[in-house]
């Protein structure tokens, strides 16, 4: 199967494993899945992740999923750019998901980053995914 959107799988991948109240998924690696998961795990929507080498060049992700009380630390996960339709936003018009409590991943030129560190720097770029 070729998966054209691998951030949107990855995104769906965690969505449907707090559904079912997994500890861990595992979705196909990349540095720019990497990168959001450094993001998610730094504000606490995970608990971790670790890049394991299943073949000779082929790598995977395990995501170690996070409960707070029973209940998952995501509440909304969504993708907002999509390979048919990216999605691009100024500095002063970047949004700040649910007033401040939610963060929006945003693909600079100085990496990614979430959109409090995105108005600090002063960079503005693709607005990847929003979490709550």
């Amino acid at each position: 199967m070729v998966v054209t959107d691998t951030i949107s799988d990855m995104i769906t991948t965690i969505r449907n494993g707090l559904l079912l109240s997994k500890e861990s998924v595992k979705t196909p690696s990349s540095k720019l899945k990497i990168n959001i998961l450094k993001i998610l795990q730094e504000e606490g929507y995970i608990k971790s992740f670790k890049e394991n080498e299943i073949k000779k060049g082929i790598k995977e992700i395990n995501i170690i999923l996070s409960y707070v009380n029973g209940e998952s630390s995501i509440k909304i996960i969504s993708r907002i750019s999509k390979p048919g339709r990216r999605v691009y936003s100024k500095l002063k018009s970047l949004p700040s998901y649910f007033k401040g409590y939610g963060i929006t991943i945003v693909s600079t030129s100085k990496g990614v980053m979430t959109d409090k560190k995105a108005r600090i720097s002063n960079l503005s770029g693709e607005i990847l995914c929003q979490v709550f």
